[in-house]
Parts: structure tokens; sequence; C-alpha cells
């Protein structure tokens, strides 16, 4: 099945579920953070296809791990089978595009075909990602980032396996939480004050996503910012939360200085929950 294919499922999915994203989105529970959740995106052989064409030991991706993260991410979709392509691109589908930005009401809305800010991810037990906002830009910098859409396919995926979505409140105090389920996506706008992380992934098993970026010329509330991916710590993680603080500083003032920014190379660049 090809990309076209696929976001045709993709887009009868979105207009099935109209009414629900915009009330979801509109009147979010339990987080400040718009979001929208779409459980059985597709039809679940497809879905578990997706996951089979992953690579059961991560081969070829990069290895991320730091106080940040553990994880590994993939860009580079040449050397995996086509379907992983095919999804990954079915939600930049023009079609799939419009609509989207059209449930949410944003303008000028625009993916990603350089994967710059999405890809694959895998995360295997231990594998975390702290509570964080997202770079504020493409890697042009004349572009905003404004949406995030995470695509899971793990079978059988549950709460108590870790490894789950998390959006925190303004001072990363309290979190709610969504699931990882097979064959949901989760769409989430991302701004300077969007907080969110993976818990650690606790069971024996492979957590798989495809994640996707939108963006837009239009900053999220009319005015000019300009950070990194700026990350914390959990409430009782003391320590990371103060080397945060710093860290963020510190690559702030040399992505501004040197007008480049963490991500600007294949291989180095944050996101992908």
């Amino acid at each position: 099945m090809d990309s076209s294919e696929i976001a045709h499922l993709i887009l009868a999915r979105l207009q099935e579920e109209r009414h629900a994203i915009c009330d979801a989105w509109t009147t979010p529970t339990g987080t400040h953070t718009r979001h929208f959740v779409i459980d059985d995106l597709l039809p679940p052989e497809l879905a578990l296809a997706i996951y089979q064409a992953f690579p059961r030991n991560g081969a070829g991706f990069f290895d991320r791990e730091s106080f940040r993260e553990k994880k590994k991410t993939l860009t580079d979709l040449s050397q995996l089978s086509p379907l992983l392509s095919a999804i990954t691109y079915a939600l930049q589908d023009p079609a799939v595009v419009a609509k989207v930005a059209e449930l949410v009401n944003f303008e000028q809305i625009v993916p990603d075909p350089s994967l710059y800010a999405g890809g694959l991810s895998m995360m295997f037990p231990g594998d975390f990602l702290n509570p964080h906002i997202d770079n504020s830009h493409g890697a042009n910098r004349d572009l905003y980032r404004r949406l995030n859409l995470l695509y899971y396919v793990s079978p059988d995926w549950a709460l108590e396996n870790g490894g789950n979505f998390e959006l925190w409140d303004h001072q990363v105090q309290q979190q709610k939480t969504l699931v990882s389920r097979f064959n949901r996506l989760v769409v989430m706008e991302t701004n300077k004050d969007s907080w969110h992380s993976v818990s650690h992934v606790t069971a024996d098993q492979v957590r798989c996503c495809v994640s996707n970026y939108y963006f837009s010329a239009l900053s999220p509330d009319s005015t000019h910012y300009s950070h990194v991916t700026s990350f914390s710590g959990r409430p009782e993680e003391k320590g990371r939360r103060a080397l945060g603080v710093v860290d963020n500083w510190v690559r702030n003032v040399v992505s501004k200085s040197l007008r480049v920014g963490r991500g600007r190379t294949r291989v180095n660049k944050p996101g992908l929950d």
C-alpha cells in the first residue's frame, strides 16, 4: 500500500471523528495543551504490518542517550521497508494536512518532507524522554513548529508497560498520561509552553512510533520567539531540573550566537516522541 492509499484511509478517519476532534481540541481536559486522539486510525492488519516493518533490534537507528532522553531514532528511511516511508509521508499528504489544519483552525500549515523534526523512534526497556518543549522553529528558522503528530504501532501496549506519552502543566508538576496504544494517533499543539514527555519503558517490549511535525509562518501566540528544545526533569528529579536550566541556557546562547540549532543535522535532533 502506498502513501496516497494510506492517506485516503487517514482522511476518512479524520472525517469520521471530526466532531469528537473539535470538541477535544477546544476543551482540553487534564492539561492546558490542546490535543486530540484517534484510536484505530488504520485497519489493524495494516497497523500491524507497519509495526512489523520496524527492525526488531533497532538496527540502523541512531542512539540518543543523555540526562534528557534514551531512545533510538531514524530519519533516513531509504533502507527500510517502503511501508514505513508510506505511513510517514501519508501523514504529510496535502489533503491530510489540510483536514487537520481545518479541524484545529490553524492557518498556513505545512508538513516537513525533510523530516528535520520527524521520522521513526524505537524505545526499549529503560528508555525515556524527559519533560521538554520542542525547539521553536524548523531548520531554516522561518517557520514555527505548530503541531506534533505521533502514531503508535506496538501491539497490546498498555499503561503498565510505561513508555506512555505525557502532557504536563505549566510548572511540570502534574501530567496527563496518554497510553501509547496500538494504532493510536495523538495530535498535539506545540508552542513555548507545551511540556510533554515519555515515561520510562518498563515492559520487555519495544515501543515504536511514527512522528511528524507541521509548521507555520504564523507564531502560536502572535509574538516572535526562538528557543532550542528545552528539557526539565520530573518533579522528583531535582538534579535533572537544575541541570536542565543550565543546559537549556547554554544551548540557547550557542544557537542564537552561531545561528545553528540542535537538530540542524540528521543525526542530532530533538522530537520523535
